[in-house]
């Protein structure tokens, strides 16, 4: 696995006056470490993650399975080694009150579920407030909390805090934690 996916941590920003999605991921410390940018006009989603701006090295990529899909399925593949990290498929009908997400293994068995805070709050966002009040998304392995994914209030910009530190055992894959916070931004980015 590529170091970039060390941390426990990565705050995620989305270029807003792009004409494609442009993603930067911090660590910690401020540094930048992975870099994505969506294809224009693909009718397939296909996310590549490098480990520059320079695009020099990809790491990283999450593909739709098919084109225009309710219920889409995510494959997220390490660029190095060809396998499959896991999937991340969006629950169609349930996303619409209330975003979740199932996360699966390399071998498609169900392992998690990704879900935003709560059906109330979900509401106010999607019926009054919008942007103005910021997602949370939890992320269960099992029974498990295993990370926490918050975007920040910044009515002028798209901020994602992809927070794995309560993850001590490392049950999840910093890889899909990432794509998850990339597809959450990317979706987020159509929406609005």
């Amino acid at each position: 696995m590529d170091s970039a996916f060390q941390y426990d941590h990565f705050l995620l920003k989305r270029q807003v006056f792009a004409l494609t999605g442009k993603f930067r991921l911090y660590n910690p410390q401020g540094m930048l470490v992975l870099f994505s940018q969506q294809k224009m006009f693909k009718l397939k989603e296909d996310i590549r993650v490098y480990a520059d701006e320079a695009k020099t090295r990809e790491i990283l990529y999450i593909q739709a399975r098919q084109i225009l899909d309710f219920s889409a399925a995510y494959d997220v593949v390490d660029s190095q080694t060809g396998a499959k990290v896991g999937v991340l498929r969006r629950k169609g009908l349930r996303s619409m009150l209330q975003d979740e997400w199932e996360v699966l293994d390399a071998s498609d068995r169900a392992i998690g579920i990704l879900h935003e805070d709560s059906m109330a709050l979900a509401l106010l966002r999607r019926l009054l407030l919008g942007s103005w009040l910021p997602q949370n998304y939890d992320l269960l392995l099992g029974s498990e909390r295993v990370a926490d994914l918050r975007q920040r209030f910044n009515p002028f910009r798209y901020d994602l805090d992809i927070d794995c530190s309560m993850d001590t055992a490392h049950r999840l894959d910093r890889r899909l934690a990432v794509a998850a916070g990339i597809l959450l931004a990317t979706i987020e980015g159509r929406q609005n």
